[in-house]
């Protein structure tokens, strides 16, 4: 057991100016304001417009944002781990692109593909190498751009995303009672029938028949998903509050992946949590993949007191799913 906890220092966000509305979207497909909200729950996206610009750009802001709200040096960067689905290009990963924009040249890192549990599977991952003692200072970013892989002319997903970025500091403390305190994580490669991009692989590289049929978009079988989500993230989350003995006057918030309010809502009532425990803003953001818990995280950050216990649940791509418990550390 290590003598050692993973701890998020600081959390900074970049969200691009861009605002898609409900109303807009009922312009380019056949849908309405009242459909999706009744559907989902969301109202607006952010979009990032600009071509040439992808992930790293968003990660980028929301590093350096972190390096100076923390009064970190580039330097003093040990590694630098990215969560996305939508890397700026298949090679090289992102999250070099990232350290090279930001002149964070002392670290080391790579990029990770979980779906829309790329935030937990990420922090499992980097609270490790803090555990482990060898690095002390590592910066965990999930960003984005998942406007570029939408079909808009596809109503059963287009209404569903948006784009963003978030940059977190984890940094090891010696009181266990903080922070990363377990995780339970799962995956099932059935979920590559239900959800999935079909081309841009190596099995179906690109080419101009590809593009014609509009496989290099998000594809999702909506009822096979929606009742993995559901009943997986539900079960995942109550079964870590038994294995901690923990009961809905225990835990502080829920932070789920913000997909579906239906999905949010099952869980919530599974867990025996009370509506204002539940923190949610799909409504405003969309589904960010594997950044709508950091960017929930961010968003609700003033709410959160030293030592909240927290659980952050997630289901996505792959299927993945899992949850953390962890408990606020500043």
């Amino acid at each position: 057991m290590s003598d050692k906890r993973a701890v998020i220092t600081g959390i900074e966000a970049y969200l691009p100016d861009y605002v898609l509305t409900n109303d807009e979207l009922s312009t380019m497909v056949e849908t309405s304001d009242e459909w999706i909200m009744s559907r989902v729950g969301i109202k607006t996206r952010r979009i990032l417009k600009e071509d040439g610009l992808g992930t790293s750009y968003m990660g980028e802001a929301a590093v350096k944002k972190l390096l100076e709200a923390t009064g970190t040096k580039p330097e003093e960067v040990d590694m630098l781990v990215c969560a996305t689905v939508t890397p700026d290009m298949l090679f090289p990963a992102t999250a070099n692109i990232i350290c090279d924009k930001c002149g964070i040249l002392n670290a080391w890192g790579y990029d990770i593909n979980a779906g829309c549990s790329g935030f937990i599977f990420t922090f499992e991952t980097v609270r490790t190498f803090i555990e482990s003692g060898r690095y002390k200072k590592v910066v965990l970013v999930c960003g984005e751009r998942m406007s570029g892989i939408v079909d808009y002319t596809d109503r059963t997903t287009c209404p569903l995303f948006g784009d963003g970025a978030v940059a977190m500091l984890v940094e090891p403390t010696d009181d266990l009672n903080l922070g990363f305190q377990d995780s339970i994580l799962h995956v099932d490669g059935v979920g590559r029938h239900y959800l999935y991009m079909e081309a841009g692989g190596s099995m179906y590289p690109a080419t101009e028949e590809t593009v014609k049929n509009r496989k290099h978009f998000v594809h999702q079988d909506g009822q096979h998903v929606f009742k993995y989500a559901v009943s997986h993230m539900a079960d995942v989350s109550a079964e870590m509050m038994e294995r901690h003995n923990l009961t809905a006057d225990d835990i502080a918030y829920l932070i789920p992946h913000q997909a579906n309010l239906r999905i949010i809502d099952a869980t919530g009532r599974r867990m025996g949590l009370t509506p204002e425990k539940i923190l949610i803003d799909i409504e405003k953001f969309g589904n960010t993949a594997g950044t709508s818990i950091p960017l929930a995280l961010w968003d609700f950050k003033d709410k959160f007191k030293k030592g909240d216990t927290l659980i952050f649940s997630a289901f996505g791509a792959g299927f993945t799913w899992g949850t953390i418990l962890y408990r606020w550390g500043y």
